[in-house]
């Protein structure tokens, strides 16, 4: 059976409709932990270069400042290094109409919730329809930041990323120059791939943001769902994103559930400045 790529038609969370109706009112979160997957030797402490990130919840983007990330480095605070990687404000979808709702699709790039139809185990989440739209405030972020991520969707700040044939960030050349003149793919628009509102999940019928996002990074974590049990496969090679500075960071992700398999933890290795 096809592999759907992470960023483009398949998500974790989407896993929540392949039980609407027997188990509706079970957490996303976890939900297949014990029975499907087997938690791997996922750390619970950050080593120096690691990021654990509760992102379990598919309301909210979460942000990564690798300069403040690497100023704490420089200064040697070790336990303020610690918390910074593992302690994420998050920043939450707008999902308050300040318009009318329309059936009519607006013009491309235009902020708000996407209504869209998925055809679970019909022909599955690669087919999907638009039903309506909602004009949203703009979604909000901080003053300075490069990395954003929903559940595991991901969207740089001006960036761009590359995919390496690397699965280890020990093994990349001393210098990021090494991938000069190599294509990098910078974020594009989204609107269904960013679940916020399952309201109408029963109907299997979700709300999406309409936003930026870089379907190559996105692409890290990936789901068979046309039947269960579902499938999840991580791509563990290793990303280079061009930051909006001209610096780059390399990114892996080696985990998305803790210790007790509870999806939505991801653990990221990275190297920052490249």
């Amino acid at each position: 059976m096809k592999l759907f790529p992470r960023g483009i038609v398949a998500k974790p969370f989407r896993l929540c409709l392949a039980v609407l109706f027997p188990l509706i009112a079970v957490s996303c979160n976890g939900l297949f932990s014990s029975v499907y997957d087997d938690a791997d030797d996922n750390k619970t402490e950050t080593t120096e270069s690691q990021i654990i990130m509760d992102a379990s919840s598919w309301q909210n983007w979460y942000y990564i400042s690798f300069d403040s990330l690497e100023a704490l480095r420089e200064q040697g605070d070790m336990a303020k290094l610690k918390y910074a990687q593992t302690h994420f404000t998050p920043y939450p979808i707008p999902v308050t109409p300040t318009g009318d709702k329309t059936a009519s699709h607006p013009a491309q790039g235009t902020t708000g919730l996407y209504t869209y139809w998925y055809d679970i185990f019909g022909q599955g989440l690669s087919k999907n329809e638009f039903r309506a739209f909602a004009p949203t405030a703009t979604q909000a972020e901080p003053d300075h930041w490069d990395l954003a991520i929903h559940y595991a969707d991901a969207r740089t700040n001006g960036g761009a990323v590359l995919k390496t044939s690397y699965t280890s960030i020990d093994d990349l050349p001393a210098s990021s120059a090494d991938f000069s003149g190599t294509e990098f793919t910078p974020d594009e628009w989204s609107e269904s791939d960013v679940w916020a509102d399952q309201t109408e999940q029963l109907n299997k019928i979700l709300g999406c943001q309409g936003i930026n996002i870089n379907k190559v990074l996105s692409s890290w974590l990936q789901v068979e769902m046309k039947s269960l049990p579902p499938l999840f496969t991580l791509d563990s090679h290793v990303f280079l994103i061009r930051l909006k500075s001209g610096r780059y960071a390399a990114v892996q992700l080696k985990n998305y559930m803790d210790a007790n398999g509870d999806k939505g933890i991801l653990t990221i290795n990275y190297k920052y400045p490249y």
